[in-house]
C-alpha cells in the first residue's frame, strides 16, 4: 500500500464536499488558486510557492472552472507529480489538450473512475470512483451495507444510509434514485458536454453497483 498525498485544487466554486470525503481516507489539501481576470493563458499567473507547495503531492484533483487556469497549471505541474485527475472540463477539443500530457485523467463523470495501471492512482481508485458495496442480508431485509468503493463526491455512503434496513425489492432501480436526491454537482460542473446527462450516469453506476452485489449475495 502506498502513501499517497493528495491536493485538491479549486478556484472556488467546487471540490469541498471531495475534500471532506477523500480526507477520511488520504492525507488531503485543499489548495484555492484565484481566477484570472484576463482572457488569454499569456496572461496568467500562478505564484511560484503555491506551484513548488502543488509540486509536493503525488496525486491532484482538479476542480477549476476557468479552462486556461486549468491548462497552466498541467503545463507547469504535470512532470512534478505522479497524475492529475480533472474534475471539472468543458468540450472534448480541451479535453484532449489535457489528456495528452499522459498523466492526465478527465473523466466523464467522477464516479466512474477505474483502475489504469498506475500505482498511486489506482491505489486512490482502490477507495473512490466507480461505486462498489457488500450487501449483508437477513431473508429479503438489507441489515448493513459496506461501501467499499464511493464516489468521491461521498453520494454512496449517502445512498448506503438510505437504503440499509430495507427490502431487497427494487434494490437496484431504488439506490438509483436515491442518487438524484443527493445534491449531485456533475451537471453543473458539464454545462456544455454531450451525451448522457452527468447525474444520469451516476444513478446507472450507482444501479450497477447494487445490482452486483445482489448478485454477489445469489451465487454465494
Amino acid at each position: 500500500m502506498f502513501f499517497v498525498k493528495i491536493a485538491i485544487i479549486s478556484d472556488g466554486f467546487y471540490g469541498e464536499r471531495a475534500y471532506e470525503t477523500i480526507s477520511q481516507e488520504f492525507k488531503t489539501s485543499f489548495i484555492k488558486l484565484e481566477a484570472p481576470k484576463g482572457i488569454f493563458i499569456d496572461e496568467i499567473k500562478i505564484n511560484s510557492q503555491v506551484l513548488d507547495n502543488i509540486s509536493k503531492f503525488d496525486l491532484l484533483i482538479t476542480y477549476i472552472l476557468h479552462p486556461d487556469l486549468t491548462q497552466a497549471l498541467v503545463e507547469q505541474v504535470h512532470e512534478k507529480v505522479e497524475w492529475i485527475i480533472i474534475g471539472a472540463w468543458r468540450g472534448e477539443g480541451f479535453k484532449k489538450q489535457l489528456i495528452k500530457f499522459g498523466n492526465v485523467t478527465a473523466p466523464e463523470n467522477m464516479c466512474d473512475l477505474e483502475k489504469n495501471g498506475n500505482p498511486i492512482f489506482d491505489e486512490f481508485v482502490s477507495k473512490f470512483g466507480r461505486p462498489k458495496i457488500r450487501l449483508k442480508c437477513q431473508e429479503n431485509k438489507i441489515v448493513d451495507i459496506e461501501v467499499k468503493r464511493s464516489s468521491p463526491c461521498g453520494a454512496t455512503s449517502f445512498v448506503a444510509e438510505e437504503i440499509k434496513g430495507t427490502s431487497i425489492e427494487n434494490l437496484p432501480i431504488r439506490a438509483g434514485l436515491k442518487v438524484q436526491h443527493y445534491p449531485c454537482r456533475a451537471p453543473k460542473i458539464r454545462l456544455f458536454s454531450d451525451g448522457e446527462c452527468k447525474k444520469d450516469l451516476a444513478a446507472n453506476l450507482h444501479k450497477e453497483a447494487f445490482e452486483k452485489a445482489l448478485k454477489n449475495i445469489k451465487d454465494a
